[in-house]
């Protein structure tokens, strides 16, 4: 059993360390937390989904 910080955990799943604290708070990524930083197990990275990349949209062409 590895354990992961949230930095290494935002690495391997290609978004924010704040996205990884956003998913522990909400119940989605199971972590241990020690002190004020969180253990996270390796093996819960795999049942997270990443919807590319974070932040807003790109707004669409206007064709003309």
């Amino acid at each position: 059993m590895k354990l992961l910080t949230t930095k290494e955990a935002a690495e391997k799943l290609g978004v924010s360390v704040r996205r990884v604290r956003a998913l522990i708070t909400e119940g989605k990524l199971k972590a241990h937390q020690l002190g004020r930083e969180y253990a996270i197990e390796e093996s819960a990275l795999n049942s997270i989904q990443t919807y590319g990349k974070s932040g807003r949209p790109a707004k669409k062409q206007s064709e003309k």
